[in-house]
């Protein structure tokens, strides 16, 4: 069975993704901020283990860190699905939002995966989450700057360490999906409804990250039914 990091756990895809996989038996290091539905959660399942960390800072690095040395000592699956999103006019949105979005969404990808690559070994496979708002050409929903623009730079930043890594036989992929209805999608957009529930694309990226470094690298899969 695989051992799997996952951000962004809390709810939403995160935390159905957190329960497919324990319930197929794989090992799940689950990170967020917030851990009280994990926490229960890992109370019925041994092969569950919870970090309450902060990912854009050096401490909450350092923490995943030292569980992975101590306890699996290699990662098969690293998934960036944890994500910051700011609605707003884009002539109201600050340099801090920016800021902040990128903190999220584009620096703790990279300073993450940099702390995790001694234990990624050649099969593993690292996936980014990112959305359609971040593909070129692709429908936008206004208001969304910093959001979108970050999900682009993940998207970038994927590709380009699949070429540096692609002769360690480590694969860097990107899914970018379009609307899901979940609580960020809610609290952004209260009267818009998407098409597909959280648990059903965390069954869809769960499955690709088992699998679909097979057949993929450096590459960036729309996932979406609908426009945008």
């Amino acid at each position: 069975m695989k051992k799997i990091i996952i951000t962004g756990t809390s709810r939403g895809i995160g935390y159905a993704m957190v329960q497919y996989f324990i319930e197929n038996n794989h090992s799940v290091l689950a990170i967020s901020r917030n851990t009280k539905a994990l926490d229960n959660l890992q109370r019925k399942h041994s092969n569950l283990s919870v970090l309450q960390v902060e990912i854009t800072e050096e401490k909450g690095i350092e923490k995943v860190v030292d569980f992975v040395a101590t306890n699996w000592k290699k990662v098969d699956i690293l998934i960036h699905n944890a994500g910051k999103l700011i609605h707003k006019p884009f002539f109201k949105t600050s340099s801090d939002d920016f800021l902040n979005v990128y903190k999220v969404n584009v620096f703790a990808v990279a300073e993450l995966t940099k702390a995790v690559l001694p234990f990624l070994k050649e099969g593993s496979h690292v996936v980014a989450i990112s959305s359609m708002g971040g593909i070129q050409g692709s429908m936008k929903f206004a208001g969304l700057a910093a959001y979108s623009s970050s999900k682009g730079a993940v998207i970038t930043l994927m590709e380009l360490l699949a070429e540096e890594y692609k002769s360690s036989g480590i694969s860097f992929n990107v899914l970018a999906l379009g609307a899901v209805q979940t609580e960020m999608l809610s609290e952004a957009f209260p009267d818009y409804k998407a098409p597909i529930k959280a648990s059903e694309m965390a069954k869809y990226i769960a499955d690709f990250s088992l699998t679909g470094n097979e057949v993929y690298n450096g590459k960036v899969l729309q996932v979406s039914n609908s426009t945008p």
